[in-house]
């Protein structure tokens, strides 16, 4: 998330070089970050955070739970964690940020609303269901980044265990591509542009089938102005600008 004048990373969950890369490849350099933004302790958000924060001496935000379980880790002791409180907006630079809560199997897990001269734009990467909290703070969005993290019939057919599957389908799990468009058809408006489908599974999603699903919701909703991007796991996805 970029002005101008300021830049923020929401989590870290790939190496500090793989980071780099990619950061590099959208045309910015990784000196160039402001501040890191934490949403929850889990492994695949948290991979590069000792390591970013040291070389670069930014801010790391993150609620009191979540610095918690994460200082629990060695790497993660000592860092320079600024606390914020669930609900409560603070600033980087000319950025807005505004932690909300989120239903997963972390310890105090949030979604994002960040927003600069009155454009929001809202990141839930992790959650088992739709809550009216999250549904009133994505309206308004210009854009969103949402899990779609798998296909229900793909998961209940999967090789994985049981109890796995529960997990994932459950409260506080993740969200199916059929929730993630009936979300975005309830809090879609004519100012939502655009839709980042993110955290997709590799065994259990396609991003074709993603797609059309959250695609027929929108459309069926009379959201058919919203255009439809993936994030990926292996290179960045398109880098829009929002005015």
């Amino acid at each position: 998330m970029a002005t101008e004048s300021t830049r923020i990373l929401i989590d870290a969950g790939l190496s500090g070089k793989e980071t780099d890369r990619r950061l590099q490849e959208a045309g910015w350099e990784l000196d160039q970050i402001d501040a890191i933004c934490v949403s929850h302790e889990h492994d695949d958000h948290k991979a590069a955070l000792g390591i970013l924060q040291r070389r670069l001496g930014v801010p790391l935000y993150s609620n009191a739970g979540t610095i918690e379980a994460l200082e629990r880790t060695p790497k993660h002791a000592g860092l320079d964690w600024h606390v914020f409180s669930n609900g409560s907006p603070f600033h980087v630079g000319d950025l807005v940020v505004e932690p909300f809560s989120v239903p997963h199997d972390s310890y105090d897990p949030v979604g994002f609303v960040v927003s600069a001269e009155g454009v929001r734009v809202g990141i839930v990467t992790d959650m088992g269901t739709p809550t009216e909290l999250i549904r009133q703070r994505l309206k308004g969005c210009r854009a969103i980044v949402l899990e779609a993290n798998h296909d229900e019939g793909m998961l209940r057919d999967a090789p994985r265990p049981w109890s796995l599957k529960q997990r994932i389908a459950g409260r506080q799990g993740h969200l199916s591509n059929k929730q993630a468009g009936e979300l975005l058809a309830e809090v879609a408006g004519e100012v939502l542009d655009i839709v980042f489908l993110a955290h997709l599974s590799a065994d259990c999603n396609q991003p074709d089938i993603a797609e059309q699903t959250v695609r027929d919701a929108l459309d069926s909703s009379g959201h058919a102005h919203v255009r439809i991007r993936h994030t990926y796991s292996d290179r960045i996805s398109e880098v829009v600008e929002l005015g």
